[in-house]
């Protein structure tokens, strides 16, 4: 599309409010994650630049935006304590962006102000990929590419606009396929520097001490789906196994010397489950498993307490095939370093504690009746389940067993694990998830972070390591319900975690099913995924130079494909150009051919000189022909009277 405007033309007011659209497009999503004050001055440069806009006054001086760019810079710095980086970087970006505005003189600004939105556009796929993220930059693109069309043809409509960056969107919508499936992909993303590339991820950690796990409860986010190849487990079966802790200092439990294993070894008994996961990334390398996992996932090992570790942390989304037993015996067999680890207690913390312990063990014969004694003191001593527990102090198992009796999984987990140690049997602590939903729209289950828990595993001669969660004892609607039932209706939990409102939970559940195929369709498209996809259509060993031929071609045959279709298009469905091509047609049959360089008014006046019977009606059709083909005037009158010389023209 041609533009009749020097590039250099005077900016206009509705071409403000199309670049101003656009940006706020791009710009609104970073407003939640940029700092307050970057937020206040880019609200009010806007207004300030719509102000001088809409007075016609003159922009501000060089030296005055050249103090703020200074000041913005170093409010960056302060802010961030670097310039570089992802977040940092987006900061700068947008102040400089916001700062554009006031150099916005001519059309050539406002188009680099566009390709610049184009560029802060991507930048929101830093943060965010999910659905929403990506249709409200495709409506941010629109706008923008509306803006540039705008530029090229002014005076037109807004409806007319749209439509042409919709045309032009959809004619690019093939090369963008193409490039989606034929361009390179590579582990983990392309942005930010180490220390902001994985921030904010949400997940367990690699440590738990009192009130972790409840905070990590109050998040709905979701942690990982699964797709069962049958039924699933009853809901009490589904402990997802994740980090297992053995050592305390008192307060927070840490893992110990992870030690890989070449293989998996328990007895199975009843039957395997077999399934798909498809983890959401949480910057750590466990992987989570249904207990007990029969195989270990390509790239990844096992350790010898059964947990799976990638061989990298776990940044993007993956997916892995699992097969579990949830009925399992690990055997009697074990090292003496683990046990002596799983009895190891800091000195001189929870004395209460370490004698009611000692009492037990003196009254009973093995680590089972132990273990019953402790069940049976959470039980009967008052103890309450509840998100919301009071601080504890220096001697956390001692305030929680006789003071408060009040809290969440890793209070009971962490006490019952003490309890055991301290009565001479060996035992370690079990983070992951219990639970999961399935979604009866698409049928994948559902783990969010609102599901994670922690248990407990003793160590007992001839069985091995046998899972306890005292958790259960106290509540055992924990288990066979989920967190929602168990836990006091006063307590914070995510509002869709206890919604009743059949409505919303249908409407949670469709969003969550189009969301999962945007993740495994679009999101889910890794390196083995388009080596597979590849190797189906007959690229068996797809290498960076294979793949970028194949792009080349792929998209000059396509482009060209494209090209072909306009110009068909142009021919087929443009009356005046059909007519004009008839009239020509005619006059070629007779020997007079217009040359190909030839121009409409040159050719007529030479067609009127060869045949001047026939001048008059020659003039009339090239002169209705320019009038609609160039002119401002045209009509439908116009176009029905040259359709008329063109068809009863005879040479």
């Amino acid at each position: 599309m041609a533009s009749n405007r020097a590039p250099n033309a005077t900016i206009q007011m509705r071409h403000l409010f199309w670049l101003l659209a656009g940006l706020a497009l791009v710009v609104a999503p970073h407003m939640q994650r940029l700092p307050w004050w970057l937020n206040l001055i880019a609200l009010m440069l806007f207004a300030w630049r719509i102000y001088l806009a809409w007075g016609e006054r003159p922009l501000p001086q060089k030296w005055l935006l050249a103090l703020l760019v200074a000041g913005g810079v170093f409010g960056v710095f302060l802010t961030y304590r670097t310039i570089f980086g992802r977040d940092s970087g987006v900061a700068l970006l947008v102040l400089f962006l916001s700062l554009k505005l006031f150099e916005l003189q001519r059309e050539r600004d406002a188009i680099v102000l566009v390709l610049l939105s184009y560029f802060l556009a991507l930048t929101n796929f830093f943060y965010s990929q999910t659905l929403p993220t990506a249709a409200l930059m495709l409506a941010s693109t629109l706008v923008n590419t509306a803006s540039l069309v705008n530029f090229a043809a002014p005076g037109r409509a807004l409806r007319a606009n749209l439509k042409t960056a919709g045309v032009l969107l959809a004619q690019a919508g093939p090369v963008m396929l193409i490039l989606f499936f034929l361009f390179p992909r590579v582990q983990g993303p392309l942005w930010g520097l180490p220390q902001d590339a994985y921030s904010g991820v949400t997940g367990l950690s690699n440590s738990m001490s009192p009130g972790a796990i409840s905070r990590l409860s109050q998040a709905d986010a979701i942690a990982f789906r699964v797709k069962f190849s049958g039924a699933p487990p009853p809901k009490p079966q589904l402990y997802w196994r994740g980090p297992v802790f053995w050592n305390f200092d008192g307060r927070t439990w840490r893992p110990g010397d992870v030690r890989p294993y070449a293989r998996i070894k328990f007895e199975a008994s009843g039957k395997p489950y077999d399934y798909e996961v498809t983890l959401e990334p949480h910057n750590h390398n466990w992987l989570f498993a249904l207990e007990m996992a029969a195989n270990i996932p390509p790239n990844a090992s096992v350790s010898a307490d059964h947990v799976l570790f990638a061989r990298t942390p776990v940044r993007t989304r993956i997916r892995y095939a699992m097969r579990s037993y949830t009925s399992f015996a690990e055997g009697g067999a074990d090292s003496p370093a683990d046990l002596r680890q799983g009895l190891q207690l800091p000195a001189g913390f929870d004395p209460r504690a370490r004698r009611l312990a000692q009492e037990w063990a003196a009254d009973s014969a093995d680590g089972a009746a132990i273990a019953r004694k402790a069940l049976d003191y959470f039980r009967e001593q008052g103890f309450v389940y509840t998100l919301d527990p009071p601080p504890l102090g220096r001697d956390s198992v001692d305030d929680f067993l006789f003071g408060s009796k009040r809290g969440f999984c890793e209070h009971y987990a962490s006490s019952f694990v003490f309890l055991m140690r301290a009565a001479g049997v060996p035992a370690r602590v079990v983070t992951g998830y219990q639970g999961g939903e399935i979604n009866p729209v698409d049928g994948y289950m559902i783990v969010r972070q609102s599901d994670a828990h922690a248990w407990a595993e003793i160590w007992l001669r001839g069985s091995g390591w046998v899972r306890v969660d005292p958790t259960a004892a106290v509540s055992p609607a924990r288990v066979e319900s989920g967190v929602a039932a168990a836990v006091p209706a006063t307590d914070p939990l995510p509002l869709m975690t206890r919604t009743t409102l059949h409505w919303l939970l249908d409407l949670r559940d469709n969003w969550d099913a189009l969301a999962n195929k945007w993740n495994q369709l679009v999101l889910g498209y890794n390196p083995e995924r388009q080596r597979q996809f590849l190797s189906r259509i007959g690229m068996s060993e797809p290498s960076w130079e294979h793949m970028a031929l194949t792009l080349f071609w792929g998209v000059s045959g396509l482009l060209a494909l494209l090209t072909a279709w306009l110009l068909r298009r142009m021919r087929t469905f443009d009356p005046v150009q059909r007519l004009w091509l008839r009239f020509c047609a005619k006059l070629a049959k007779s020997g007079c051919v217009r040359a190909a360089h030839e121009g409409p008014a040159d050719f007529v006046a030479r067609t009127a000189a060869r045949y001047p019977a026939m001048a008059e009606r020659i003039r009339a059709i090239g002169g209705r022909y320019i009038a609609l083909r160039y002119g401002e005037s045209a009509d439908a009158r116009m176009l029905a009277e040259l359709r008329l010389l063109v068809r009863e023209f005879k040479v």
